[in-house]
Order: C-alpha cells, then structure tokens, then sequence
C-alpha cells in the first residue's frame, strides 16, 4: 500500500475519532473560559492542555499501526468474503459484534438463497433435457413417415420439422451451457470435417430455397471442440438461410485460420450490429421475420468465448453479412 493510501487511512481514523477530539478542545475551552471568569492565571490551563494534546497524540499515534492492520485484514476478506465471512476479526466493541452479528445473518440467508436457487435450476435442467430427449422420438417417427414421401406438403413439412429439431437442439444447448456437465473436450479435429457435416445438415434448405453454396474444402487441423463448434457453424448457417432469399452462401478459411461464413441476404441494421450477441435481442430483422428467438447468436458467442475463438461481424443492408471466427492456436492450448 502507497503513502497516499495509508494518508487517507491516517484521516479515516482520525475521522473516527473526532468526537474525542472536539470534546477534548471543548473541555479546555471550558477550563479556560472558567479561570478566565475568575480572573485566574491561564497558564496551568495551557501548560496540562499541550501536556494533554501531547499525551493524547502519542496514544492515537501507538493505536494507528492496529487499525491499519484490521483495515487490510478486511480488504483481504472482502476479496473472498464468501469464503472467510467466518474469519473476521475480534470486534472491538458491543457496535462491532452486532454488525459482524448481521454480516453472519446475511451470509447465512444468501448461502440458502444460492443453494435452493442452484437446486431449481438443476431440476429445471434436468427436465427439459429428459423433455429433449422425449421429443427426439416422435421427431425421428415423423421423418419416418415422410421420407417415402415427395410431394409439395411433404417437403413443406419436412422444413418445418427440420426447425423443430433446430429449437430443441437450442434448448438443449442452452441448458447445458452453464451446466457443470457443460464437457468441452479439447482437442485437434479436422475443420474440413466439421464444416461439412453443418453443411450436410443444411442441404436440403440450400435446394429448397435455390441457394447457391461456395465451398473450397481445406485440410486445416484446429484446436476445438468438435460439438460445440459445429453447433456455432450450424447456427450461423441457419441465419444465413433464414435471411437469404437469393444469391449464394460462402464458406472460407483463409492462412491465419480465420473461418468466414458470408451470404447475400438482407443484411442488418447498422444499429443492431453491436446488439445481435445480447441474450433475447432478436433486432429488425426479427422484429420482420416473427421467428427469430434472439438465442442462437447468443450462444454462439457464449460458446466461443468459452472456446477462446473471437467472433466479429461485419454487415451491410442488402448486400448481407459476414460472421469471421478466429480459431487460430494463439487463443488455445492443450495442457
């Protein structure tokens, strides 16, 4: 701690103390305004007050190095106050132990608090991962039953189907997240291999909406998570399809490792840009579309942070948008 730090400590003390201080300059006010009364001699008043002051400042000055030592003691607890609420020291008056009383109260309340809070959420999330999981089956019968089908209401259908296994798989996604079980296996996969699977998934939509897709294939190997990944190119593949009527779709990897994913849609609103990744903000475009639920971009930037890959975007209105993840080694290692 600096000199000017430990000053203004110097001055809380004293400030702590000023009653004292005041009662002791207006006790030898009185004094001499009484032996001034009388006509006494003021210099026994002025001699035992200087022999006080004197006396009463060595006192203060022997008593500071205590009080700065309890004051760093508290800082230190109150970095981790959580952890050491228990650990504070003696209180040095009836004042004191009252409020430390208080702290322990509060403490026990917000410890119970978090504890029920923590428990609700991990029923919460169990039950919609069993609900996920349910839902799968009679998903996975519908496409069944569709698939010796060709017809305009068949393909319809299957659309419609194929973004109901998108906003499951968001669900589960989000529940997940910030869930202990949460597994992020770090690892080196082939970028080729991940980018094609999205793109194996998303085929269909690419035909039905006469999407032209660019795709140069490259043999980079990164340093990911192959999973959570995939669900981030899938999501941003999602968009692209969602707000290109026409036009094309591309995919690059250039020489630093920096993934591009660019399309000719509509584009977003110059004001909107620096919001897209906020949790529920679904935009202009949402606001047009009816069906943006404001998640996807979200977890996209909650899983890349997580991954350490930066995710930036750049857009113009009709002329569309480009999301670039740096998954270059520099953000990641392997311990």
């Amino acid at each position: 701690m600096n000199r000017q730090s430990t000053f203004r400590v110097f001055l809380s003390y004293l400030a702590r103390h000023r009653f004292t201080i005041l009662l002791f300059f207006l006790f030898a006010g009185i004094f001499a305004c009484v032996f001034s009364l009388y006509t006494l001699e003021l210099e026994p008043v002025i001699y035992s007050t200087v022999l006080c002051l004197v006396v009463g400042t060595i006192l203060v000055l022997l008593r500071f190095p205590h009080y700065f030592r309890l004051h760093k003691k508290l800082n230190v607890i109150r970095g981790s106050i959580l952890l050491t609420i228990n650990q504070l020291p003696p209180p040095s008056g009836l004042i004191e132990k009252d409020y430390q009383e208080l702290l322990l109260s509060l403490n026990t309340l917000y410890s119970q608090k978090i504890t029920a809070e923590n428990m609700e959420k991990n029923d919460l999330t169990d039950y919609y991962t069993t609900w996920v999981h349910q839902i799968k089956t009679p998903i996975a019968a519908m496409r069944l039953l569709l698939q010796n089908e060709d017809t305009p209401v068949s393909r319809q259908l299957k659309t419609e189907l194929f973004r109901i296994e998108q906003y499951v798989e968001m669900v589960l996604c989000y529940f997940r997240l910030d869930s202990p079980s949460a597994d992020f296996v770090l690892n080196y996969y082939s970028l080729d291999t991940i980018i094609r699977q999205a793109i194996r998934k998303y085929a269909g939509q690419f035909v039905q909406k006469k999407l032209r897709l660019v795709y140069e294939p490259t043999d980079y190997q990164v340093l990911t998570d192959e999973k959570w990944l995939s669900f981030v190119i899938e999501q941003l593949l999602s968009n692209a399809v969602k707000y290109t009527n026409e036009g094309s779709i591309t995919i690059s990897v250039d020489s630093n490792l920096v993934l591009s994913v660019s399309d000719t849609g509509i584009g977003i609103a110059p004001e909107d840009l620096p919001r897209i990744f906020e949790k529920s903000y679904t935009g202009y475009n949402g606001r047009v579309e009816k069906r943006s639920t404001g998640l996807g971009l979200y977890l996209c930037r909650k899983i890349l942070n997580r991954l350490s890959h930066p995710i930036t975007v750049t857009s113009a209105i009709g002329e569309g948008t480009t999301f670039r993840i740096d998954l270059s080694r520099q953000f990641l290692d392997v311990e």
